[in-house]
This record gives structure tokens, sequence and C-alpha cells, in this order.
């Protein structure tokens, strides 16, 4: 910011020096100081216009009693997950609502360079003569000294990675407002009033890619745009970027989508339409914020890779916390929660992830390389094995198991046989024997297969362990009545064990 004695008036106008090398002499009356500067019609710069905006009816309504209420707070922050509409939000709100701030300016501040430039650009809009006298250090200063002096104004800082690059600004300037959008969720002050963002209700995100996706053809058929809408987990950037890619591609249904994001995950993660901005799809958003997390601390990064394996609700804590490092994993945990990427219950204690980031985080990339991905699904796995319980039969346990239920699905789904280890085996193997002991024998079988292809595939065809899963798979084809099949496995498992024992 500008120091004490780069600038000083002089008796023939203004002097500013200890800047450049040489001194800029300006006529007198033309630099006024930022006191003196009445801010003119026309200098609201918001970037979004308010016409593609659906829903957050509440999150309006909060930002206006925040700024109706007697002694409210001067800083309003909107957090949430990248591509969750927070710049949008803002826009909107700052574009649309009867909140009678002017101007209205704003500021992207990712960065402690980009906040100044900002305010250097606010003091040029109000002084554009100040462009050829001041570098851009004490532009920044003067546009802090006007909002110092002036009342009235609403400044949106746009996507704050480090409360400590605008932390200067609200408390030398208390007469307007600052609205901030950041994806941290943990770094303010009670002095702020926080407003949490989350995904869109399923009827918005539809009515979001429906209304991008026929803007060029209003009569398209977009037969399971709600399926897609589902998979996107109603996430505002993800629903736009598919629905931008529909409009370009009119033989591309929303059933097509789904299966191209099915089988080449990393290049419709990245792909919008033509006029989509690079740095506005998602792989391009979250791959910043991932960077940010992994400098900080890398444990965060793996850990985040090992939740992707999951159900993206109720994951239960125990499964995030590694017994040979519990302090590193309760840090990571928090700075995960900071950049919103995981949401913790307490009451609970549980996490979830939004289905989007655990698919992103699974896909490999220059971020994610296959190794990294492959030890991520192996600490899911070991760890999920870790906290499963020893035995089916007890109702003491069938809480836990019913808690765990959809993990165990989740990784089976998200994995391949070829994949499989020993302990996935028996994941599959104790989790049959729960649900057949539910008397639910159908879904009993499909781990029973499974658990016993991969054994035999691991440990050979006499080995204990895939004579027991045999003998176990036959029991179950009985169960339902299914003898064709369950008689050969029982006759073939004592055969084998009567050789092998």
């Amino acid at each position: 910011m500008l120091r004490s004695g780069d600038a000083t008036a002089t008796g023939g106008g203004i002097a500013v020096s200890g800047i450049y090398n040489s001194t800029v002499h300006l006529a007198p009356g033309v630099l006024r100081p930022p006191a003196e500067v009445e801010a003119r019609a026309g200098l609201d710069d918001l970037p979004h216009g308010p016409g593609l905006f659906v829903g957050r009816g509440d999150e309006l309504e909060r930002l206006d009693a925040a700024l109706a209420a007697p002694g409210a707070a001067l800083v309003q922050a909107v957090h949430g997950l990248g591509g969750i509409g927070k710049s949008t939000l803002a826009a909107h709100w700052a574009a649309t609502r009867p909140h009678g701030h002017a101007p209205v300016r704003w500021i992207t501040a990712d960065s402690s360079a980009a906040v100044r430039q900002g305010l250097a650009d606010l003091a040029t809009a109000l002084q554009p003569v100040l462009a050829r006298a001041l570098p851009v250090e004490a532009l920044a200063e003067w546009g802090l000294q006007w909002l110092a002096s002036h009342a009235g104004w609403l400044i949106v800082l746009d996507n704050v990675t480090d409360p400590a690059d605008i932390a200067g600004l609200p408390a030398r300037a208390r007469g307007g407002r600052f609205l901030i959008t950041s994806r941290l969720a943990t770094a303010w002050s009670d002095a702020v009033t926080l407003v949490r963002l989350d995904v869109l209700h399923p009827d918005e995100s539809l009515a979001l890619l429906t209304r991008i996706a026929t803007a060029t053809n209003p009569g398209r058929s977009l037969e399971g745009a709600a399926d897609l809408c589902e998979e996107l987990g109603h996430l505002p950037l993800a629903v736009e970027q598919a629905a931008a890619y529909l409009a370009q591609n009119p033989l591309t249904t929303p059933r097509t989508y789904l299966e191209l994001l099915s089988r080449y995950p990393t290049a419709m993660y990245r792909q919008g339409a033509a006029t989509t901005p690079a740095e506005r799809t998602i792989a391009r958003i979250w791959n910043i914020t991932l960077d940010r997390i992994t400098h900080l601390q890398p444990q965060a990064s793996d850990l985040l890779r090992t939740l992707a394996w999951y159900a993206p609700d109720h994951i239960p804590a125990t499964l995030a916390v590694r017994p040979d490092d519990p302090p590193a994993m309760h840090t990571a945990l928090g700075l995960l929660t900071a950049y919103n990427l995981i949401t913790p219950d307490p009451a609970t204690q549980t996490l979830a992830v939004h289905r989007l980031v655990q698919a992103l985080a699974r896909t490999p990339d220059p971020h994610r390389t296959p190794t990294l991905i492959t030890q991520a699904r192996d600490q899911a796995t070991t760890s999920l094995h870790t906290v499963l319980p020893t035995t089916w039969t007890s109702p003491v346990t069938w809480p836990t198991w019913r808690t765990l239920l959809p993990h165990i699905d989740a990784l089976t789904d998200h994995t391949t046989q070829d994949s499989d280890t020993a302990t996935t085996a028996d994941i599959l193997n104790r989790t049959a024997g729960f649900l057949a002991d539910q008397g639910q024998p159908t879904r009993a079988i499909t781990h029973f297969q499974r658990s016993l292809s991969c054994w035999t595939r691991v440990l050979g065809e006499d080995h204990l362990s895939t004579l027991s899963s045999r003998n176990n798979l036959a029991y179950a084809y009985e169960s339902v009545g299914d003898l064709a099949r369950a008689i050969p496995l029982y006759e073939q498992t004592l055969t084998d064990a009567e050789r092998v024992l």
C-alpha cells in the first residue's frame, strides 16, 4: 500500500515521488484527495448478469436480513464447494436486491496482488488521471482511503483463498459493506455473517439444465435429464457445464451424456461447450483447490482420495481416522472441512462428500496418478475391513452393519473384480453372511460369488478360505431353493476338503 510521503502536495500541484525514479507533476487541482472525490453514476462493474439464476431464495433472504438488522456485521461471507454458485449468488444479490448501496464494485480476491489490483481499478475509475501518476501499490492505497472516507458502497471480494489477503480492508473501511465469496468455511471471525451455500434442489437443477439445453432448440427432448442432474449431485456448475454441452450437441441426449460420463470421466469433467472457459470447468476449479490442499498438507489429499471410494453420505468418521497417525488425520479432516470438500456431522460422527468430488478424486489425471488412486482404494478397503464387525449373528452388531452396507456396496461398485484383494474377499464374504442372516439371500449370493471368484484367483482352489467361500455360496443357493446350483458346489467342496484336509 502507499507509504507515508509517497504522494505529497506542492505549490504547483501534486508531486508523486519515492516510487518512480523521476517526479511526475500534475496541474493544480487535477489530483484530488480521496475524501473529496464523489462516486459518479455508472461505476458498478458486476461481471455476472442476473439472467441465468434459479432458486436460492433462502440464501438471498439471509443476505437481505444481515444487511437490514440493526448493528449488523460489516462483512458477509458466502462459502461453499467450488462450483456451488457462490459468485453467481453474490452477483445476483448485488444486481437485483434493494440493498441501496453504490457504487458496487467486484474485486477478484484470490491473491493479495489481485486485491491490490482491484483497489487500484477502483481508484482509476473514480479519478482516471491517477493512472498517469501512481503505480499499482499507491493506487490501491488511494482506493482504500476512498473507501475509508466514504459510506454506502458495496465491495464484492470474490473467491478469497486466504483471509490474510483482505484482513486490512474491513478494519480501515467501515462505511460500506464487504460481501465475500470463498470456499473456506472456518476461517472467519465472529464479526462475519456466514451464509453456507449447498447444492440446488432437484427441481431447481432440472430447471437450470432445461433452460440452458433448450435455449436454441425449445422443442428438443431431454428424457433422462432428471437422472443426469441426480448423477451430477445438483451442483450448479456441473449442471451448467453439462447443459452447455447438450445445447451445443443436439444429437447428444442426457442419457448419452450419462454414458459418456461413466466411460470417459476425465474428458467429460474437463469438457464444456465451445464457449465454456477452460477455467470454469469442474476439473479445473477443483484441481486448483486440490493443488492448494496438497501444498498445505499432502495427507488431506490422500484422505480425500480414500473417502472417494465410499458412498457420498453418512461416512463413519472411523473410516477416516488412521490408527498410525490420528493427529495428522484429524488435521486433514479440518482442512478438507475448511475448503467445503467434506461436510462433517458432529451429531452422528459421520462425513459427507459430494459425489462429483468423489468421482474426480477416483479419476486419474496429472494431479492424481494411477498409483495414488490405487493406494487410496487399498486404504479404503483396509479401513473398511478394520471397522467391520467380526460377527453378524449378534443383534448388537446390526446397527454397525447397516451403517457400513452402503459403503461396502459403493466400494464394490467402484472397483472391478480383477482389482479385488484377499481383504476385499473377506469383506464380501462376511457381508454376504450378514445379508443372508437378514433374509436377503439374493444380495448375499452376489457377494458370495464375487468373494469366491477373488479367493480362487488370489489364494487358489485348495485354500481353506476358498473352500469355505464355496460352501457359503452353496448354502445361499440352497436357501433360495436353487438345488441345481447348490448340490454340485457342496459335492465339489466336500471332495476338495477331504483331499486337502
